[in-house]
């Protein structure tokens, strides 16, 4: 047999390892990677330089002008273009939730970047629309005629009129939602940005203050809203913001407020099987349940105990655990709860319990079900059973993570992923244009929407990839917002367990990232005893905080005038991923792919890995 090009065969090799990886599991640090993308195509206003998603242009620039005030900015709330204060709120507050309690799995996937800059844009929005202390612009655009275009955000010819609560027309529900998410934002900022997180708690307390003494549902002040985000009440709003103050600053009155409610309010009274935009309830009882679990209940205790009783009665019920009482799933295994983008529901119980078997764990406690004491890691399967079902573990084989995976949905509801980009069609489409053109056409979108998490099936695991089919195909921000946190939770645990390797970080230099490219270095390692090389690199190199991390590469050269087969290496000090090599049953032993076990003479393979700290110690076990 001729002699191959054995350098460029093995960086294919290393490419298929990869992908023949991800084929057992999920790369859920890919899946992160998307996720984050999904609200970079959601913005609005004017986009910054280093937006990702270059099918998407500046729209919006005039949201409140007519009003006269400046709600540029914000977020898109789904498939349409209007902006929806409560269902963003809460987006907000799920995205900071996750950069709080999953910190440091995504710092090491290079993450807290993008992830604290789709929380800014979000609460640079709410400040600007938090104009005094008891005013809060809570809506722009309108549902009714926005529904009736299809157009791109670019193109926007429909009313964007901007709705406000204020002390005569108030919103309990959505200013407590906001109230939490800067609180909650605040707490995400603070190990970088001290004093702009200062300035978040400022207004957070201010609309606390607003949605506590002027009370009332928001879309009884403002009706357009509630046809679309219909609100069912606002004590568990309430309660929500007060349990975010007290963890953002340790002020009792808040811990006060949610105890002495918790009764009146429901707090402890409310035992639900659902997590959403709408009812904070099992978030409050996680939360809260928290600061017991951390010994910090106090005089508290007892009425903290009563929440945890109602955060286990959710968390049991996910698990089928909870005395008959528990979640309808569909036969593929995904948890049910409504007809209209059911995949919300279960992106948030996901996160929930993700969150809390950490909390479990941390405090060597189990939880407590109605059918015993069940260990933290059944949450933590629970919710990889959610998460691996988005990404194509169903009766489908279908990811409805889009861009994720081999199929996934291509006919999405979404106006701007639909139409050709500004930047290639630079003619406006207009309102009915868009429906004629595009919105029927049979193909697939022009422009993908990586990271959306559409509606999903239905109860039978059924799904429709039509773009009529809103239920299912459309993505929303309180879709998506939770699985930031998720994804980095079991993208840390997978990479403990050896079996999903993460996406090689890309280092950008956005807050708090540095970044820094060094000159390459090499330092050989020879053995007398074996006819192998080593040439070990470092590539790249970036800081994350207080820990500098390291891309190295490895050389494997074959420096004798005879083949070598079946090549195991012994792999010491590592505490990254490493692409190229497979594992085997044996700690620190890796093998090279199965189809490359012959590394012919003078011929050489490489691997690379990434981790802090020193470079891994290299050296062969055996070979034939």
């Amino acid at each position: 047999m001729k002699s191959l090009n054995f350098g460029g065969l093995c960086l294919l090799l290393g490419v298929l390892v990869l992908e023949a990886l991800v084929a057992e599991g999920f790369n859920y640090g890919d899946a992160l990677d998307k996720t984050l993308m999904f609200f970079e195509a959601q913005r609005s206003g004017k986009l910054p330089a280093n937006q990702r998603v270059k099918w998407r242009g500046d729209s919006g620039l005039k949201d409140g002008y007519l009003q006269g005030v400046n709600m540029v900015g914000g977020y898109y709330d789904a498939g349409d273009h209007v902006k929806f204060g409560l269902p963003m709120a809460y987006t907000v507050t799920m995205l900071a939730w996750g950069a709080i309690d999953f910190r440091k799995e995504i710092t090491e996937l290079d993450q807290m970047g993008n992830a604290l800059w789709s929380i800014r844009w979000g609460t640079e929005y709410f400040m600007k629309a938090h104009t005094q202390p008891n005013v809060l612009w809570a809506q722009v655009g309108d549902g009714d005629s926005d529904h009736y275009c299809w157009e791109r955000a670019e193109d926007m010819t429909t009313p964007r009129t901007a709705y406000k609560l204020d002390q005569n027309h108030p919103g309990s529900d959505l200013a407590g939602e906001t109230a939490a998410a800067l609180a909650a934002s605040a707490l995400a900022f603070k190990p970088y940005n001290s004093s702009y997180s200062n300035l978040l708690l400022l207004h957070a307390k201010q609309l606390f203050t607003f949605a506590d003494k002027y009370r009332g549902l928001y879309d009884d002040s403002i009706q357009n809203a509630k046809q679309f985000y219909t609100s069912s009440g606002y004590s568990d709003e309430l309660l929500w913001a007060a349990a975010w103050l007290y963890r953002a600053t340790d002020d009792e009155y808040f811990l006060k407020y949610v105890v002495d409610n918790a009764v009146y309010m429901g707090g402890t009274g409310w035992a639900v099987k659902e997590f959403s935009w709408d009812n904070k309830y099992a978030g409050v009882q996680i939360l809260l349940s928290q600061i017991l679990l951390e010994g910090r209940g106090g005089a508290y205790t007892s009425t903290l105990k009563q929440y945890q009783a109602k955060a286990n009665y959710f968390a049991c019920a996910c698990l089928q655990k909870n005395d008959g009482y528990n979640i309808q799933k569909t036969p593929g295994g995904l948890m049910y709860v409504r007809e209209w983008n059911n995949l919300q529901y279960a992106s948030a119980a996901a996160f929930l319990l993700a969150v809390y078997s950490d909390s479990l764990s941390a405090a060597n406690a189990k939880l407590t079900c109605p059918e015993g004491q069940i260990p933290p890691q059944a949450l933590l399967d629970f919710a990889r059973s959610q998460a691996d079902y988005f990404l194509g573990k169903n009766p489908k084989s279908m990811s409805y993570l889009v861009g994720y995976g081999q199929q996934y949905p291509i006919h999405v509801h979404h106006r701007g992923s639909s139409i050709a980009s500004i930047f290639s069609l630079q003619s406006t489409v207009g309102c009915v244009q868009g429906f004629e053109t595009w919105y029927r056409r049979p193909e697939g979108n022009p422009n993908v929407i990586h990271g959306a998490l559409v509606g999903g099936p239905d109860q039978n695991d059924n799904f429709s990839d039509d773009r009529s089919n809103y239920e299912q195909t459309e993505p929303t921000l309180s879709g998506c917002a939770p699985l930031v946190g998720l994804f980095s939770k079991l993208q840390s645990v997978s990479e403990t367990a050896g079996n999903y390797p993460k996406k090689a970080p890309v280092p950008r230099p956005t807050t708090p990232h540095s970044y820094q490219e060094t000159q390459k270095t090499q330092e050989p390692y020879r053995s007398q005893e074996i006819p192998v090389e080593f040439l070990h690199s470092i590539t790249k190199t970036w800081t994350v905080g207080p820990t500098t991390y390291y891309r190295h590469r490895v050389i494997i050269k074959n420096k004798s005038e005879k083949p070598i087969k079946d090549l195991k290496l012994v792999v010491e000090g590592l505490s990254g991923s490493v692409w190229g090599l497979n594992p085997t049953q044996q700690r620190n032993i890796y093998e090279l792919p199965q189809w490359q076990k012959v590394l012919q003479p003078g011929s050489e393979c490489s691997f690379v890995y990434v981790q802090g700290g020193p470079q891994a110690k290299v050296t062969v076990q055996s070979y034939n």
